[in-house]
């Protein structure tokens, strides 16, 4: 964003008297700059006289952008900004600058007034502090202090959506969910888990009983006299 001229005039009749201006130039080249602010004048000047008593506008011309605010005691005043600058914070300079200048200029100087004659110094210091809205006017540092924060909740919210997405790429299947998250049963005498697998099939908790078959059977009465077999370790008298 880029303010390059700030301009004070009267709307006379028949023509456009210009009072004050101050300009920054320093964008162009030195050879070019001497042309860039007569430029810059006349087009100020033709766009009051265009332009009606009580009026704001904004003209656009060539890359640039032209906003005057003529007011209806014939007072008037021009900004030429690029086309990034936002314009109400323009349309307030303005308003600030004409207010200071009708203030401090006595109303019988403007008809006849120039730049040589008018005694008004607070052009340069206006121009140079507008160059960064957001510093000299409130509304604009809070909206980008909202602007800021609203990038902020959209970045943030766009690395929660791709943090979630790296989840679910390196989370097994839904179909595999309930073999983690399927709470275990535990029976009493028996530290075997049953746990459900990945095609809906139970392992059953007893799977040990079918491997050793005897080793949970009822117990075997032997009578008086009888040698237990090998691996029999209960036997009633």
């Amino acid at each position: 964003m880029k303010l390059y001229s700030l301009s004070v005039l009267y709307k006379g009749d028949p023509k456009v008297v210009l009072l004050k201006a101050a300009y920054d130039v320093s964008s162009f080249s030195f050879f070019q700059r001497s042309s860039v602010q007569e430029f810059m004048t006349f087009t100020s000047q033709l766009i009051v006289e265009r332009s009606a008593k009580g009026s704001r506008a904004s003209v656009k011309e060539q890359e640039y952008l032209c906003h005057v605010y003529v007011r209806n005691d014939s007072l008037a005043g021009v900004v030429i900004a690029d086309s990034e600058y936002p314009s109400r914070v323009a349309f307030t300079l303005l308003e600030k600058v004409l207010d200071e200048f009708s203030k401090q200029v006595d109303r019988i100087e403007w008809p006849v007034g120039s730049p040589a004659t008018i005694l008004y110094t607070g052009l340069d210091g206006h121009l140079s502090r507008y160059q960064n809205p957001r510093e000299a006017d409130p509304m604009s540092k809070v909206q980008a202090e909202l602007d800021e924060t609203k990038i902020i909740l959209h970045n943030t919210m766009e690395s929660l959506l791709e943090r979630g997405r790296s989840w679910m790429t390196w989370c097994p299947s839904p179909k595999c969910w309930g073999c983690s998250l399927k709470p275990s049963i535990k029976r009493p005498g028996n530290k075997t888990r049953a746990a459900q697998s990945c095609d809906g099939s139970w392992q059953c908790p007893c799977a040990h009983r079918h491997r050793h078959p005897h080793r949970n059977a009822a117990p075997r009465t032997w009578s008086r006299g009888e040698p237990p077999s090998v691996g029999r370790t209960q036997f009633s008298l």
